[in-house]
């Protein structure tokens, strides 16, 4: 059972979500919060949480806020999940850079809702379509150098542990970079990604 924290400072909003989520099988609601600090309360109580579904646009300790103190304060902190009505570009950049584990928009259907809670319990960077389409409008996805390299690699067809090797980093580190890339991408595996290599780096990654 996938325990979920929903904060949002809408109730109706909050109850919704609430209601959706634990209509899901698998995953169960163990927290409703209005706001950063009432979650980061919660968590402190030391119940078990698996993931948060946080929204962006919180009064007082916005959402971008409170992902930086939990990850600050929690020496393991649960998946994130970014929450909002609009995507814009920078904010999804700005929340998967700080860590998140995904983005989600408010226009997502009770599935995509539960599928992006699920993936995001199972460390995998999770985007909603529409916040991927966001990121796709760009010819230009934001790629960091490093995670240039990275998709370079995985055009190549490397795993994790080999892109790690290669780069001297440690493979769990390569995962949030590989979750990164997939998310400014806007797709959802590796062979899109590899594909999308192609389109973005041309030959330079092939034989490497």
């Amino acid at each position: 059972m996938v325990r979920v924290v929903v904060v949002d400072d809408h109730a109706l909003v909050r109850e919704g979500l609430a209601m959706v989520l634990a209509a899901q099988p698998g995953i169960a609601v163990a927290a409703q919060c209005a706001g950063g600090a009432e979650l980061l309360a919660f968590l402190a109580s030391g119940e078990p949480v698996d993931v948060v579904l946080l929204d962006l646009y919180l009064p007082g300790m916005d959402g971008l806020e409170t992902l930086r103190v939990l990850r600050e304060r929690l020496a393991e902190p649960p998946p994130v999940l970014m929450l909002t009505t609009i995507g814009r570009r920078h904010e999804i950049r700005q929340a998967l850079a700080q860590g998140a584990a995904g983005f989600v928009v408010k226009d997502a259907t009770g599935a995509e809702l539960a599928a992006a809670v699920r993936g995001a319990h199972e460390g995998i960077t999770v985007i909603s379509p529409s916040a991927a389409a966001t990121l796709c409008g760009s010819p230009d996805p934001g790629l960091t150098p490093r995670e240039r390299e990275v998709l370079s690699l995985l055009g190549s067809g490397l795993s994790n542990r080999d892109i790690a090797r290669r780069l001297g980093l440690a493979e769990r580190t390569v995962k949030v970079h590989v979750g990164n890339v997939l998310a400014k991408l806007g797709v959802t595996s590796r062979t899109q990604a590899a594909l999308r290599a192609e389109a973005l780096l041309g030959g330079s990654h092939q034989g490497r």
